[in-house]
C-alpha cells in the first residue's frame, strides 16, 4: 500500500466529517460547480495544467466516495484512481499548488480520510435541498391521503367526515396499523376505533370531575 497521503497531522486537529455513509445522493448525476468562484482562484491561476486536471478529477472521484465528498488518504489508490504513476502524482503533490490543494484530514468513524471545505459546502446544501424537497413530498402526500379518507368517510357519514380533528386522528390511525390499501372495512375500523377513542375520553372526564 502508498503511504498516507497526509500523515504528520495531530489527532486533536483532525475534524469528524459531518456527513455520514448513509447520506447519499443517488438522484444527482452533476455537481453544483461555481463558475466564477473557480476562475478567478489562485488553483486556477498559479497552478500547473497538469495540477489542475488532477485536482477537478479528484473532486468529480469524491463524488461517488463514500462517504460522499471524501477521498482515501492513500497516494497509491488516488494515483490509481486518477489513472496517472504514482510517482508523478507525489511529484505534483510536491507543489505549493497541488492536485490536493486545500485537501485535508478528516476523521469518518474509524477512519481516517481527505475532505475538501468547497466540496463538502457544496454537498451539506445538497443534502439539504433533498431533505427539503422529501419533507414537501411528504406533506403533499398527507394532504392527498387525508382528502381521500375524508371522502371515504362523507359517504359512510356525512357529519364525521366534517370534523377535521376526527379524520386526521383516523388517518394516524390507519398510518399506525401500517393500512396499504385503505378499503372501507378498513375505514369503517377507523371509525369505531374513533368512537372509542372519544368514549374514554368522556369517561375519563367525568371521573376527574367526580374526584
Amino acid at each position: 500500500m502508498g503511504r498516507a497521503a497526509f500523515e504528520l497531522v495531530e489527532a486533536a486537529e483532525i475534524d469528524a466529517y459531518p456527513l455520514s455513509r448513509d447520506d447519499r445522493l443517488n438522484s444527482h448525476f452533476f455537481m453544483v460547480w461555481e463558475r466564477r468562484r473557480w476562475l478567478n482562484s489562485d488553483m486556477r491561476l498559479k497552478a500547473r495544467p497538469e495540477s489542475r486536471a488532477l485536482y477537478f478529477d479528484l473532486i468529480n472521484i469524491a463524488y461517488d466516495q463514500s462517504p460522499v465528498g471524501t477521498l482515501p488518504n492513500d497516494m497509491e489508490v488516488l494515483a490509481k484512481l486518477l489513472m496517472v504513476p504514482e510517482g508523478d502524482f507525489r511529484a505534483l503533490c510536491q507543489l505549493e499548488y497541488g492536485p490536493l490543494h486545500k485537501w485535508r484530514l478528516c476523521r469518518c468513524g474509524d477512519e481516517l480520510r481527505l475532505m475538501h471545505p468547497v466540496v463538502l459546502d457544496s454537498l451539506i446544501e445538497a443534502v439539504s435541498r433533498k431533505e427539503d424537497n422529501r419533507a414537501k413530498m411528504e406533506a403533499a402526500n398527507t394532504v392527498k391521503r387525508v382528502q381521500r379518507l375524508r371522502t371515504t368517510v362523507a359517504g359512510l357519514q356525512a357529519d364525521l367526515a366534517k370534523n377535521d380533528a376526527a379524520v386526521r386522528w383516523m388517518d394516524e390511525w390507519l398510518v399506525k396499523q401500517d393500512v396499504g390499501y385503505r378499503n372501507t372495512s378498513w375505514v369503517e375500523q377507523a371509525m369505531l376505533a374513533w368512537s372509542d377513542h372519544m368514549m374514554d375520553m368522556r369517561q375519563g372526564i367525568r371521573r376527574g370531575m367526580r374526584s
